[in-house]
């Protein structure tokens, strides 16, 4: 009876797609069987898949059930760091084909005969010898990527980076202009999804001419390259030799803003104005929230209930509100007493950079101490005395950068406010919101005038930020 022979043949890398590295496995590998009288009952190939990564790997996992199920009496490799990099899933493969009685692998460098100790320790010592050869090539690997990082070199591979051109390092003016556009946008408060929409809608090109999405728009944003400026694993550490589209106060803006947690959880669609905390009760002083009546015509009302602090005795309707909130915005935007307020404001793109860097690093010693409890390793009041101090530093630097991201919404059309008047009507919501935030902390609401039904601006009393 002849022995049923499966083929396994892996490779870790194949960028192109060809499948040649495992093709000659495959090959030599039925050489071996044909020189072995095997036969071959089915061939199992993992293409593109790292043995040492730990990712899963298909065709591998539906040997090891057909050898359970006792449908192979062999294995066939080409060699057996091809079957396994990893010790303890050699131990695994032990266990499976022990359970199966499966005693026959052959590799073309090599038979292992699993039935003895010496096969077996020959097969760990192998395996031993795989890991450490993995593990110093990737620790070789890591080193070089890291002194190219802080040289300053563009890093390589894949396709080309949005908005330079194939060398990399040449800014490509059409698609600078489109990062520069959604930057302003995402920095003036609109959100990643809105400015996707809109690239698309406008039928704007990717790199590789597929739709703009959330995720592949924020990648880019949060780039470092975009303002000259090298990162590894997420930090910045240099300074590149190739063209900006961003400034580096850009990036430190957008990686704050992209990475708020907040962000995540706002999932509620933006319809009222001036929800949010710009409007308050001239009664109890608190938050006006957004209430449609039975009609549907929209207002804002001083909530009373449940989980509701106000005292539930004002309203007002919302278009009117809204429209002399915005005029009033314009006007503001034009005063010269605004324009010298923000020329007043620190603008130094270094310092905004260094405490972005000092907020990435409080953050990643925020997780550590995370995992280090989760691991047991410290008690629980240990693990909070070391968050305090961490904490107030990541609140305080997300304050000291909110101050210049707020101002930033501004920088178009403080003096030009014919400019915003003209798009305010284009702008999606959440903009709008924005700029009104940045210049206008709220306005306080009083009781209407007994008997007068018209709108009365002079309800309103505005606190101005700006």
């Amino acid at each position: 009876m002849s022995t049923a022979a499966a083929i396994y043949a892996r490779i870790s890398s194949d960028p192109e797609g060809d499948r040649l590295g495992v093709a000659r496995q495959v090959a030599d590998c039925e050489a071996l069987a044909a020189r072995l009288g095997w036969r071959i009952a089915d061939r199992y190939i993992d293409d593109d898949r790292s043995a040492y990564s730990g990712k899963a790997r298909p065709e591998y996992r539906r040997m090891l059930d057909d050898i359970g199920a006792r449908a192979l009496d062999g294995v066939l490799v080409y060699n057996l760091d091809r079957l396994h990099r990893q010790p303890r899933e050699l131990e695994a493969f032990f266990d499976t084909v022990d359970a199966a009685g499966l005693t026959a692998l052959a590799s073309v460098e090599g038979d292992i005969n699993l039935g003895s100790d010496d096969g077996r320790f020959h097969a760990r010592i192998l395996g031993a010898m795989a890991r450490k050869s993995s593990d110093d090539l990737s620790r070789r690997i890591r080193r070089k990527h890291l002194e190219l990082a802080e040289s300053g070199h563009p890093a390589g591979g894949g396709s080309r980076p949005y908005g330079y051109r194939a060398d990399r390092v040449t800014v490509e003016p059409t698609e600078a202009a489109v990062i520069r556009e959604a930057a302003a946008q995402i920095i003036a408060g609109a959100s990643l999804r809105a400015t996707a929409s809109d690239l698309n809608a406008r039928a704007v090109p990717t790199v590789g001419g597929r739709p703009w999405t959330v995720q592949v728009l924020r990648r880019i944003l949060v780039s470092a390259r975009l303002s000259g400026q090298r990162a590894y694993h997420g930090e910045i550490v240099a300074q590149g030799d190739w063209g900006r589209i961003l400034t580096p106060a850009d990036t430190a803006r957008l990686r704050t803003i992209l990475s708020d947690p907040d962000r995540l959880t706002r999932r509620t669609v933006r319809r009222y104005l001036l929800s949010g905390g710009l409007l308050r009760c001239g009664r109890c002083g608190a938050v006006l929230v957004a209430r449609p009546r039975a009609d549907h015509s929209r207002r804002y009302i001083c909530a009373k209930g449940p989980g509701q602090p106000g005292c539930g005795g004002l309203a007002i309707m919302a278009e009117p509100v809204e429209a002399f909130i915005t005029e009033a915005i314009m006007l503001r935007l034009d005063s010269p007493m605004l324009a010298a307020t923000i020329a007043g404001k620190v603008r130094d793109d270094a310092t905004l950079a260094r405490v972005q860097v000092q907020l990435s690093e409080d953050q990643d010693q925020l997780n550590e101490l995370a995992e280090v409890y989760g691991q047991r390793t410290i008690s629980l009041g240990e693990y909070l005395a070391a968050r305090k101090p961490i904490q107030q530093r990541i609140d305080t630097a997300r304050r000291q950068v909110a101050k210049v991201i707020q101002t930033g919404a501004l920088d178009r059309y403080v003096g030009s406010a014919s400019v915003l008047r003209e798009g305010w009507p284009l702008l999606p919501i959440t903009r709008q919101h924005a700029i009104i935030a940045a210049v206008l902390d709220h306005a306080v609401v009083s009781p209407a005038v007994v008997g007068r039904t018209a709108f009365d601006p002079a309800r309103l009393a505005p606190l101005w930020r700006l």
